[in-house]
């Protein structure tokens, strides 16, 4: 390639032109020679494929495929033009860099576009867009050329050309694409965004809807300033297109066959969107101004995080709309939708997604900001989590609070450069054209049901108030207000626009303002298309059987001989070559033993059994966490793999005929988004028993957010129900801290009004009877599990088969050695692991005068059972609890009251702890051997080493 030879080659190409067809295939070669090592070809074409389609300092190394299409289109170009003057080689050159030019637009064209309302961040335009960038020149602008894949006339004068680019990608709607790796999702945009011209074409129908809604919009605003001054209500002024573009997505949706919009949303506009959106009544509104509540029986919540359902008539037929409700975490309702969305997805048997859609707005902070935006857009296409594409939409408003998000909000050039991450396109588009807004939508909802990904509009606007109405935002923000003050809203902008285009006259824009005030004075709905019956035939989730029922109702967890023994028959087999790891063969192996009674069950066993069991008992079965396949501590085994062939084989979605009723999945490296995924997911599906798994107990610490605003306390402030079950494995085994302690007590600590549960199984009966009480019994509460680690294959923490077909979940365990109770003085209470090192310690020691008690539930804590328990040891003088973890953690401070109200005045309540802490455990083995048998003496009263 690099001798004169070549050269010579090369020059005689050149001068005959090196686009001619016959040389399709040598230049394929050469720019694949380029790409390895730009060294290995000439310097003439080194420099040609330099110039080649995309910037490469800006976008990246341009595909192959679109220089391919480049030089196909040339060539044929090429043979069309034979013989014409236009064929000569400066006019190819030209003619390439026409083509360089239309790529650098729509790569770079939305720099240039008008997307800021407020006209101060108009960032400068870039050289790439310049004719002189291209070594062309206003003397070209009349010259003709091949358009190449610009959607439009194949050829055309430059002049024409720019004109499309220009109104395509720099006027109010600028579009980023060309970071997608799929060429076909490019050319589907190319052709949706170019083929308009960026003008969609609305007819005056259309155009007189679209005013309107904002006029519905800015009516509200308006009237809830007046009526309810200095009230917060985190107006939508400035962001009123919002409201069309909404409307129009929903009815695009239904006519689409979606059947279901979920939308998630902070506080920014979300009473205008519960008004003008999904319906809800003025009247409902205004009384929650005025402290009337009509629904609520619990703890409440203020009004902008409240959410709604209703259900709206589409040309395509009915839809079900949802809002979630939202704690003040602006962007952790995020995960919570998609969750419901799979959820929805799963009762409708919607694999493709196509009928339940999930919408979740944001602000341009916290989009920008919260890492939780980042987890939830990484599980947007993994196998357990993706919800088949959401519309992302993001009120940007250029301000956080105070914080200018130019400056020091991120260090990006968009507040939406995060979704490049999972090629999602983005469309800019400014707040104050009503139209383009509409138009992004109908794109984006398009594109989403095309292509089964996610997708982002950018809705540039601004906030005509502070971050709420008694703030003061000139005082930070001088200049940006000083621009709000003097700018028409947006619609009397556009009210304007529709008047001098003939579409309406002026009294009919005052005469829909006064109609919007009518019906905000009568409270009547504000929606056009809402529905006043719900969609009939439509399966939704019915919690109406797990409301108001108690915590200590029995459930019948037990299964037959027979059933258990059908079950692990169905279970055993494998298919046919299918190799197991050594170790995992002997696992099995065992489990078929337990099964047959001549080995005690463990751990895995039992847990398997209860998913079994509910599945064969119809209840659906979702378990996630970051090593739930297997398990982390390598006892589950619900994913096996042929040791051969690298093939999955999960037997508990295979012995009930039905796959979609058993997923395990082991998601991805995120906490707070799984966690809130799998809230979500529980809360739309009351009869599947949803599980999260941390890795280690400790990491449920990334998603306190979670548990303290959702899962804690849903119930209360929005009546929300929810039985997610959460498995945290818990117990001291010299592994230092983040790998000993679940921090029981922070769960205990939020404890109250029954709001959840809090149990400690110590052996495998017990977590069967757990997870078939979850689901058997009516009665849907968060239960949070601290499963063992060591347990798992201790000698002692086993079941005989008995355990399965005769037995319950016990919430306390008495003593079950053979002791006398009249001669026993001390009694120990425990929890957990701690009680295996108890009772060795106990029988090494040759103990009788010591009695034992576990405490398996927490919360509810069982005061009566307990009761039951200690009421053999009536001649006992001593009462311990004793737990592994330090006195200012685990079960100590939040549940002494309730044992020594059992005990009573005259019998006192002693505490074995480890010394308080800072750190939930030691980091030094030795230092914790030390410490667990100084623990156990003192528990037993032991003299100590």
């Amino acid at each position: 390639m690099n001798d004169s030879s070549s050269g010579a080659g090369l020059q005689a190409r050149w001068s005959t032109s090196h686009l001619d067809a016959g040389n399709a295939t040598y230049l394929d070669q050469l720019y694949e020679s380029f790409l390895r090592d730009p060294a290995s070809v000439p310097a003439a074409w080194r420099s040609y494929f330099e110039q080649l389609p995309g910037e490469r300092p800006v976008s990246g190394d341009t595909p192959h495929s679109d220089v391919r299409d480049e030089f196909r289109r040339l060539t044929q170009a090429r043979r069309a033009r034979s013989g014409l003057a236009m064929g000569s080689l400066e006019h190819e050159r030209k003619q390439v860099r026409v083509l360089q030019l239309i790529n650098a637009y729509r790569f770079l064209g939305h720099r240039k576009a008008r997307l800021d309302p407020l006209g101060i961040h108009q960032p400068p335009v870039p050289e790439e867009l310049t004719l002189a960038h291209r070594q062309l020149s206003e003397a070209d602008l009349d010259t003709v050329f091949n358009t190449g894949s610009l959607s439009g006339p194949a050829e055309a004068p430059l002049r024409e050309i720019l004109e499309i680019l220009e109104s395509t990608y720099c006027a109010t709607l600028g579009a980023e694409y060309m970071h997608l790796t799929e060429t076909v999702e490019k050319r589907w945009l190319q052709k949706r965004l170019e083929g308009t011209r960026g003008r969609p074409g609305f007819t005056a129908a259309q155009q007189r809807y679209i005013l309107d809604r904002l006029t519905a919009a800015e009516g509200l605003e308006r009237y809830l300033h007046s009526r309810y001054v200095g009230q917060k209500r985190f107006s939508l002024e400035g962001g009123e297109s919002l409201i069309p573009m909404l409307d129009d997505l929903i009815q695009r949706a239904g006519a689409a066959g979606v059947r279901e919009v979920v939308l998630g949303m902070a506080h920014r506009g979300r009473l205008n969107v519960l008004v003008n959106i999904l319906g809800k009544s003025p009247q409902e509104l205004f009384e929650e101004f005025e402290g009337k509540h009509r629904h609520h029986t619990g703890t409440g919540d203020v009004k902008y995080h409240m959410g709604f359902s209703s259900d709206m008539n589409t040309p395509g037929g009915p839809v079900h709309l949802a809002l979630a409700f939202n704690p003040s975490h602006l962007e952790i309702v995020g995960p919570v939708v998609e969750g419901s969305v799979r959820a929805r997805q799963t009762r409708l048997q919607d694999a493709e997604g196509r009928q339940v859609l999930p919408v979740v707005l944001h602000g341009d902070a916290s989009f920008a900001g919260q890492g939780v935006v980042m987890e939830t857009l990484n599980m947007s296409q993994t196998r357990g989590f993706s919800t088949k594409g959401t519309v992302h939409i993001v009120v940007n408003n250029q301000i956080g609070f105070t914080t200018s998000t130019l400056r020091d909000a991120r260090s990006t050039d968009y507040c939406t450069d995060v979704a490049k991450m999972v090629n999602a396109p983005i469309l800019h588009v400014n707040g104050d054209d009503p139209e383009a807004v509409v138009f992004a939508v109908q794109i984006a909802f398009d594109y989403r049901l095309t292509f089964k990904k996610d997708v982002v509009i950018d809705l540039v606007c601004y906030r005509r108030h502070g971050h709420n109405e008694a703030d003061e935002p000139a005082v930070t923000q001088p200049s940006m207000y000083r621009a709000i003050r003097d700018l028409p809203t947006t619609r009397v902008l556009y009210g304007r626009r529709l008047v001098e285009a003939g579409v309406l006259e002026e009294d009919e824009v005052d005469t829909m303002q006064e109609a919007c005030r009518a019906r905000l004075d009568a409270g009547d709905s504000m929606v056009p298309h809402l529905r006043e019956e719900p969609t009939p035939n439509h399966p939704v989730a019915d919690w109406t059987p797990f409301r108001d029922q108690e915590w200590n109702q029995p459930a019948s967890t037990a299964i037959s001989q027979d059933t258990l023994r059908d079950i692990w028959r169905r279970l055993e087999p494998l298919p046919e070559g299918f190799e197991l790891h050594p170790r995992v063969a002997k696992i099995m192996d065992d489990r078929r033993k337990m099964a047959a009674g001549s080995l005690p069950a463990d751990w895995g066993f039992g847990e398997t059994l209860a998913y079994a069991a509910l599945l064969d008992d119809g209840y659906p079965v979702r378990l996630s966490g970051q090593d739930s396949g297997r398990g982390t501590f390598f006892h589950r085994h619900a994913v096996l793999f042929n040791q051969n062939t690298g093939e999955r084989w999960i037997p508990l979605r295979k012995f009930t005929g039905d796959d979609s009723r058993f997923l395990v999945i082991d998601s991805l490296l995120s906490e707070e988004a799984v966690v809130a995924f799998e809230y979500g997911y529980a809360a739309s599906a009351p009869n599947t028993l949803v599980i999260w798994e941390a890795q280690f107990g400790d990491f449920a610490n990334g998603a306190q957010v979670v548990i303290d605003q959702f899962i804690s306390s849903g119930e209360q402030k929005w009546g929300r129900l929810c039985g997610l079950t959460m498995f945290l494995p818990h117990g001291y085994e010299g592994q230092g801290p983040e790998h000993s302690s679940a921090r029981l007590e922070r769960y205990l600590q939020l404890c109250a009004q029954h709001n959840m549960q809090v149990c400690v199984p110590s052996t495998p009966g017990q977590i069967f009877h757990l997870l078939r009480r979850q689901m058997i019994r009516p009665y849907r509460k968060p239960l949070i599990v601290m499963t063992p680690k060591s347990l798992l294959r201790h000698r002692l923490a086993v079941s005989p088969l008995e355990t399965f077909t005769e037995g319950r979940w016990q919430n306390v365990i008495g003593e079950i050695d053979d002791l006398t109770p009249g001669k026993v003085k001390r009694v120990v209470m425990c929890a957990g692991k701690l009680y295996y090192d108890l009772l060795e310690k106990r029988r090494a020691e040759g103990l009788e005068d010591v009695a034992v008690v576990r405490i398996e539930q927490l919360y509810p804590f069982p005061e009566d059972e307990l009761g039951e328990a200690l009421a053999p040891f009536s001649n006992a003088e001593e009462f311990v609890w004793a737990q592994e973890e330090p006195r200012n953690q685990g079960a100590w401070y939040s549940s002494q009251h309730h044992m020594r109200a059992l005990l009573g005045s005259d019998r006192y309540l002693q505490n074995v702890t480890r010394p308080a802490s800072a750190s939930p455990a030691v980091g030094h083995h030795d230092v914790h051997v030390r410490q667990q048998e100084t623990l156990v003496a003192k528990a037993l009263g032991l003299p100590l080493k």
